[in-house]
């Protein structure tokens, strides 16, 4: 799984950052990591236009195998807190569109039925 790191003027991008996006993001959707092929974060400080959720915002988008890409966005007063709640959306985003795919398969599955029952009726 890949995880690329953009981010706005704004944000001042260095090591740190990146280790702590990394670490939040693969522990998010490690129980996925076969599934997905990479996330997309983006970052951005949006001050100038006063959220009333707090001016950080972080964006995730996962691309998943054989999936539409499933997108998530969380707004914070601290960057950290941002990355923190997008990827705990992204992780119930992802058990949600998974465990759908999982029931519409389970559902589509025929029922084998029981020869025995089949000469009682």
């Amino acid at each position: 799984m890949q995880i690329n790191i953009n981010t706005d003027k704004t944000i001042e991008r260095h090591q740190g950052l990146d280790d702590h996006v990394n670490a939040v993001v693969s522990a998010a959707v490690q129980r996925f990591a076969e599934q997905i092929t990479r996330v997309e974060v983006h970052l951005s400080d949006e001050q100038s236009q006063k959220s009333v959720d707090g001016g950080n915002r972080c964006l995730l988008e996962a691309r998943l195998t054989g999936y539409q890409p499933i997108a998530v966005s969380d707004h914070a007063p601290t960057l950290h807190q941002a990355i923190s709640g997008a990827a705990d959306k992204l992780k119930r985003a992802i058990d949600s569109a998974l465990g759908r795919l999982h029931d519409k398969q389970l559902h589509a599955t025929p029922q084998l039925v029981d020869e025995a029952d089949e000469v009682n009726e």
